[in-house]
């Protein structure tokens, strides 16, 4: 928690001043029972008002002749009472201002800064933490530290204030009311101690449950249609059920524990003022002298102020707990060091080999076995289309996916232009690359504002370019609003093909020296799929396009085709030379040719 709070210091200023305001607010609730006892004792009963020298003094401070009547007394201390409740009110008012500045701003930049760390991890390890546990710490554990800081900046002072002044004030009223307080304490700092030792370990468990019930419905939002494709809202219901079960199972054993507290207190706090009572009462029926009907509502009053503040304290102990869980949990983002880190060298001028692959072999992170990828040899000259093919699993995927440091290979070194990629500045390098994934990812923005997502400053023009290279300006202007025709959630609203070309375009208007179309293409039809690809030799012709695709019709026209066997390249030559050499590409253009002629042109 200490590394978090150096979030505060540019809040410093707030973070002082709440709990001085908050002091203010307390000197000003403990005077009051004072100020109505001495209502009580001087101004209803009408006891002798000199034997007091306070309430002496105050009352002599408007009527130094002494010619006060009792109604006068009522009035006098009655106002005081009134401008100390508004003092009160002011100094509270404005510590929950400040407490509220001081908290929020430490809000504010922890989440920028953990989103910051986020966006800064690889793949793999927003893979290890989960989707749904990033949310989680982003928005919950992080909502769980800002209210222990602003908790910390009031209740923190207020509660030990109200303890230690109550105490005081309960003691210059009689001593013998310290007797309550002395039994009182222990039985409530046993219940204290008993129920925290418990409550404790489990708000970790809680915030582990709520991650889990967040990645089920993470998935389930963002599969919905194959959820319902596969009749599986049933399944997929009954699975959310479950975490849900679960985590309302750990919050009940929680609320269980702290259930006790409230009931515990409430008893030691009746307890403790029905002895005050009966003390104050006994010594006055037997005129024992020393208490007075005042100071007995007025040490009621500090009692049940005194037994208040422990209850505040379980209540801040409470957030104490659940904020070290959660500060825990976002420390491990805070402090998670990014796997894939910046080189020092800027990506030089385009070179005439684009892509080298040099005894390049890779493993997933914490996999063993076989690595997907070994032996990898390959170079690839700039403004050259080399196409990829194998069978499912055999890593194609993963080699395109080391060119721009999604992830590293575990042996060897992949170099851009000549120069090893982990020797470049990952802005450098990736800036210069175009990567469109097998999946297409749309933004809730228009047609333009994804396509910009390439370059933020891009022309309407080259918007417009890109997309018609895309084959996507057609079915573009077919909308009623062209291109700033809002697109749905995740391209909710288009079909397959049309989210693969407004991908393509988005990566095409960088105008990348290298371009990346990892099965990019698999949605469209043979005859838009070959005006896309002539489009592209003719307008990118010093672009090198790296290509994966599982139909030859794809692939034939490359200048070259690497052919992936058990995780290293077999072969890589044009078309005709593999259907002479290359078994496993003879065999996957016969297959394609019996289910329809798919390789045919």
């Amino acid at each position: 928690m200490r590394k978090l709070f150096r979030y505060l210091k540019p809040y410093r200023l707030y973070a002082v001043i709440s709990p001085l305001l908050m002091m203010g607010e307390v000197l000003a609730d403990l005077c009051l029972p004072y100020l109505m006892s001495f209502i009580v004792n001087y101004g209803i009963i009408g006891e002798d008002i000199t034997q007091n020298r306070i309430a002496s003094f105050l009352i002599g401070l408007f009527y130094p002749d002494k010619g006060y009547e009792r109604i006068s007394l009522i009035v006098v201390f009655g106002l005081m009472m009134l401008v100390v409740t508004l003092i009160g009110g002011f100094f509270g008012t404005f510590c929950a201002y400040t407490a509220a500045r001081a908290a929020q701003g430490f809000g504010h930049d922890l989440r920028r800064d953990a989103y910051a760390r986020v966006m800064s991890l690889s793949i793999e390890q927003t893979d290890r933490f989960t989707t749904g546990s990033l949310v989680t710490r982003m928005t919950n554990d992080i909502a769980m530290i800002v209210e222990f800081v602003e908790m910390l900046l009031r209740m923190f002072v207020r509660s030990p204030m109200f303890f230690v002044g109550g105490t005081f004030f309960l003691l210059t009223l009689d001593v013998r009311f310290g007797i309550v307080l002395l039994i009182s304490l222990p039985v409530l700092l046993f219940t204290f101690i008993f129920v925290l030792s418990r409550a404790v370990p489990l708000f970790g468990t809680v915030q582990k449950r709520l991650d889990t019930v967040n990645c089920v419905v993470q998935e389930n939002v963002s599969g919905a249609r194959i959820v319902k494709a596969s009749v599986q809202e049933d399944y997929e219901t009954r699975r959310f059920e479950g975490a849900n079960d679960a985590l309302r199972s750990i919050n009940y054993r929680v609320l269980r524990l702290m259930a006790v507290m409230h009931p515990v207190l409430m008893l030691v706090q009746n307890l403790a003022v029905i002895a005050i009572i009966y003390m104050g009462g006994s010594s006055i029926a037997n005129g024992l002298g020393g208490m007075s009907t005042g100071n007995i509502m007025a040490a009621v009053t500090y009692t049940t102020q005194v037994v208040m503040s422990i209850m505040m304290v379980t209540m801040m102990f409470q957030s104490v707990s659940r904020a070290l869980a959660s500060a825990k949990r976002v420390r491990e983002i805070m402090d998670e060091a990014p796997v894939i880190t910046d080189g020092e060298s800027e990506l030089p001028a385009p070179a005439e080999i684009a892509v080298s692959f040099r005894g390049v072999s890779f493993r997933y992170p914490g996999t063993v076995g076989e690595p997907v990828l070994h032996d990898i040899n390959l170079d690839v000259k700039k403004g050259e289309t080399l196409a990829i093919v194998g069978a499912t699993g055999s890593g194609k995927t993963s080699l395109v996916s080391l060119i721009p440091r999604f992830y590293d290979a575990t042996e060897g070194e992949v170099l851009v232009c000549g120069v090893p990629v982990k020797e470049l500045r990952l802005p450098s390098l990736r800036e210069r690359i175009s990567f469109v994934l097998q999946k297409s990812e749309l933004f809730s923005d228009t047609v333009s504002g994804n396509i910009r997502w390439g370059k933020r400053d891009a022309t309407e023009e080259e918007v417009r370019r890109a997309a018609r290279i895309a084959r996507a300006d057609d079915f573009v202007m077919g909308f009623s609003e062209g291109y700033d025709s809002v697109i749905a959630e995740k391209g909710a609203s288009l079909s397959g093909g049309q989210k693969q070309r407004l991908s393509i375009a988005r990566a095409l208007v960088r105008k990348p020296e290298i371009l990346i179309l990892d099965d990019a293409t698999s949605a469209l039809d043979l005859s838009t799929e070959a005006k896309l690809q002539a489009a592209l030799r003719e307008e990118l012709a010093d672009t090198t396009v790296i290509m994966i695709a599982q139909r030859v019709a794809s692939v034939r026209h490359a200048d070259r085709i690497a052919v992936i066997e058990e995780g290293t390249i077999r072969h890589c030559a044009p078309h005709d030379e593999l259907m002479r050499i290359s078994e496993t590409y003879r065999d996957i253009y016969a297959s394609q040719m019996q289910k329809g002629g798919a390789a045919n042109e």
